[in-house]
């Protein structure tokens, strides 16, 4: 198979890197590499993920999929909250450790594919799926994503409706009973379903 952002190993240099950025109004750092999503920039989905979600003050969230962290970090930082990050990349769970530190907060980084290394629930899981991974590990994360929920908490994605997001949105309703657009810029949408 050939080796995607979204597989365990990359045989890729680590070639680290330092990229900045503004995000809710604070500057931040990340190190990246060749071997992890969007290792130039912080991508507009991201982007708008983290400008738009709906997180409140010392919730506790989680990060999945996180690649070198910048969703978890921004909202650790910003917000108080108790941050878990996830990715199954190992390349980028090492590059988010060390960006938790560049960026002084603290989080639980751990590499997990979807939710198996993930036993605990969650008020906010904030979630740039790896479309193009496939459909089925997007649903699975989306389904997975009701189970480590508090109730009253909420999963939060962010998709290009035209390629893919609308069938995201759609599971989202079949599998919560409720999805809302909370947001939309550079061609993604923000999508948000509520764990009644």
């Amino acid at each position: 198979m050939a080796e995607h952002y979204y597989s365990a190993k990359q045989t890729s240099r680590f070639d680290v890197r330092k990229i900045s950025a503004v995000l809710k109004g604070e500057k931040f750092e990340f190190y990246t590499s060749p071997g992890v999503f969007s290792k130039d920039k912080i991508d507009n989905g991201t982007y708008i993920l983290i400008e738009n979600a709906e997180v409140r003050e010392k919730s506790k969230l989680l990060d999945l999929g996180c690649g070198y962290g910048a969703v978890g970090i921004v909202f650790a930082k910003i917000k108080k909250c108790g941050v878990v990050m996830s990715d199954a990349n190992e390349r980028a769970v090492k590059l988010a450790g060390m960006n938790l530190k560049l960026n002084d907060v603290d989080a639980d980084v751990r590499v997990s594919d979807v939710f198996s290394n993930i036993p605990e629930k969650f008020d906010v899981i904030l979630l740039n799926p790896p479309q193009t991974a496939g459909k089925e590990v997007c649903f699975r994360m989306i389904e997975q994503s009701k189970e480590h929920l508090n109730e009253n908490g909420t999963l939060q994605l962010v998709a290009r409706p035209k390629k893919g997001g609308e069938t995201l949105a759609q599971k989202m309703l079949k599998v919560f009973g409720n999805a809302y657009e909370i947001a939309k810029g550079a061609g993604f949408k923000v999508y948000l379903s509520r764990n009644n």
